[in-house]
Order: structure tokens, then sequence, then C-alpha cells
């Protein structure tokens, strides 16, 4: 067993399946992994993937914000009436 380099949760793998450059996804934190060593077994935090996820939940969050300006503009529209 090893752990997740991000949030030291334990990743219940079968080290001899593994192969450098392999992809894993930590269940605990949801880090996208990658196998950077076999002998000894090393992970690291695959920073391409990683940084994608953070776009995405920014994306998130603009989309959140545009939502809320356009529910405070129909909401003054209504109070005109």
């Amino acid at each position: 067993m090893i752990n997740c380099p991000k949030c030291d949760a334990v990743i219940d793998v079968d080290e001899e399946e593994l192969d450098e450059g392999d992809a894993l996804i930590c269940e605990e934190c949801g880090a996208n992994l990658s196998v950077s060593g076999v002998s000894p077994l090393e992970l690291s935090v695959d920073k391409d993937a990683d940084d994608e996820d953070e776009d995405d939940e920014d994306d998130d969050f603009e989309d959140d914000a545009d939502d809320l300006e356009d529910e405070e503009e129909d909401e003054e529209e209504d109070e005109w009436k």
C-alpha cells in the first residue's frame, strides 16, 4: 500500500501491476496521481490534470456569479412593475 502525496490517504493498489507513468485517482481527495517510480513505488500529483480541475471549478464559480447577477437584474425589473 502507498499513501496519496496530496492528502496522505492510503491507496490500496497492487504495486506489482503498476508501471511508471500509470495514472491513478485518490478516492479520498480526488487528486489525479501518476506513478513516478516503481522501485520503490512513488506517486506524484498530476499537475496538468489538477490544473484542469481547478479551471473547471473556477468556471463553475463564474457561472454561479453570472446566474446571481441575472437573478438580481430580474428582481430589479420586477420592482419597477
